[in-house]
């Protein structure tokens, strides 16, 4: 069995018009003057790009991992909608929100809920998080840390009963044999205190307990592969990725990453294509190429950031 896996983060869609005065009240206004700021020097790229790029390799399911908004406006959450309808069907797309998405408490029918259909599981309790997407023998579970912070913080909660169902679908999945690729926006190391997941070392605890063959996520808008430790001494891959539209300015030029999941003998292998923009092509291209088994990754593997 083999699952073709499309990952996509922190794609910070464009507000299609610009937030008014009562809009900007709180956090939004310093993330309204942030943005302002560094658009004048950073440029991004069009969604059409990605999608085309996305569709040339006609994956057979697409992880999103948080930040399709940047201030969690409702005309935001919208345009995720749309980008989100364009991307596929929920039956083969899986998104997760980040903390831009829940900069500011918004109602659910305005904000999130527009995207519930990408946000559920499988079975009857499929509402909320965590849940648990099957796609052949591989389990996609997602998690949400996106919870609302004080202004000059970014950071990222789980919470007790998010950890207790992660332990719960993790041991479940497990002993069904499936591969299981957790969905988290914050990474679970890497960030630091203002930026980064709160309850980090639970959700470590919990990997290292029930075990899980690779984590994706994003936030740091970065590309990176850090080893974090499984049971029994195993390791399992943490892969990021940059900013999806980012184009010229940006220190991470944006892309995606392609997975082939398969199942070998006595576990799983992973193929990964690293697509990133090109700017003298205007295109995106393969950049990289790596495989691995996974729980075999050697300590202090990381990505280059050419990669």
């Amino acid at each position: 069995m083999t699952l073709v896996l499309a990952h996509l983060s922190d794609l910070h869609l464009p507000p299609q018009a610009l937030p008014g005065v009562r809009q900007l009240l709180g956090k939004r206004l310093l993330s309204y003057l942030a943005w302002q700021r560094k658009r004048q020097r950073r440029a991004e790229l069009p969604a059409d790009l990605l999608l085309e790029d996305l569709e040339s390799f006609a994956p057979d399911a697409v992880a999103v991992t948080g930040d399709l908004t940047h201030f969690a406006l409702p005309d935001e959450f919208a345009a995720g909608r749309a980008f989100l309808e364009r991307l596929g069907r929920p039956a083969r797309v899986v998104a997760i929100p980040g903390n831009h998405d829940a900069l500011v408490p918004v109602p659910w029918a305005q904000g999130l809920g527009l995207w519930a259909e990408w946000m559920r599981g499988d079975g009857p309790d499929r509402e909320g998080f965590p849940f648990l997407r099957r796609m052949g023998e591989v389990a996609l579970i997602g998690l949400s840390s996106a919870v609302p912070t004080p202004p000059g913080s970014a950071a990222g909660w789980l919470g007790p009963a998010q950890l207790e169902g992660l332990s719960a679908l993790l041991a479940e999945s497990g002993r069904q044999g499936l591969c299981r690729v957790v969905l988290i926006h914050h990474p679970p190391i890497g960030e630091n205190r203002r930026r980064g997941l709160r309850d980090r070392a639970a959700l470590l605890e919990v990997l290292a307990r029930q075990g899980a063959e690779l984590l994706l996520h994003g936030h740091s808008h970065r590309p990176a592969l850090v080893p974090l430790p499984g049971p029994g001494g195993s390791l399992l891959p943490a892969i990021g990725v940059p900013q999806a539209l980012a184009g010229q300015g940006h220190r991470h030029m944006g892309g995606w990453n392609l997975y082939r999941i398969t199942r070998a003998a006595g576990g799983w292998v992973l193929g990964a294509v690293i697509r990133r923009y090109d700017p003298a092509e205007g295109r995106f291209r393969t950049t990289g190429r790596w495989g691995l088994a996974l729980g075999t990754v050697p300590a202090g593997a990381a990505f280059s950031s050419a990669a």
